[in-house]
């Protein structure tokens, strides 16, 4: 027998929430050697990868190190404001700020609890910046980044 209803009759799917937890697992990555700034190939057409901390690690100095809204194919929580952050008035200002954009550019990872224990070095053309990163899952580690001054 036909059904002659004038309204189509749908089955509406129980609602499921999704899993709040994030993935605590860290992905595979392409290994990248933080001082030539490159990739770590074991061969020309054979680049190596890193996992778990060292994958992490290398997050972070590159969050850092990348300019945000400068790369369209990051979203736009990656990357640290660090030209606005140079253009301070003072060396004091621009420490504050410093801290301040890699705190914000570090806490985007779930996977990061906390950044502290900033030090800074001045140069003429550069500013070295050591910072302490505490992970969730792991050990805490140490981190230095070098800033070009405009």
């Amino acid at each position: 027998m036909a059904d002659n209803n004038l309204y189509p009759v749908v089955d509406i799917p129980e609602y499921e929430e999704e899993n709040e937890e994030y993935d605590t697992e860290y992905k595979p990555s392409v290994a990248w050697d933080l001082e030539k700034g490159d990739f770590v190939c074991e061969s020309p057409f054979c680049m190596l990868k890193s996992e778990g901390l060292e994958a992490y690690k290398i997050w972070c100095v590159k969050a850092v190190s990348t300019e945000r809204y400068s790369c369209l194919g990051y979203d736009d929580d990656i990357g640290a404001e660090m030209e606005d952050a140079m253009k301070e008035e003072d060396d004091t200002a621009v420490e504050l700020a410093i801290e301040r954009t890699i705190e914000e550019a570090l806490m985007v990872n779930p996977r990061t609890e906390s950044v502290e224990d900033f030090e800074f070095s001045w140069e003429p053309s550069v500013v070295y910046v050591k910072f302490t990163v505490y992970a969730i899952h792991w050990e805490k580690f140490d981190l230095e980044v070098t800033l070009k001054r405009r």
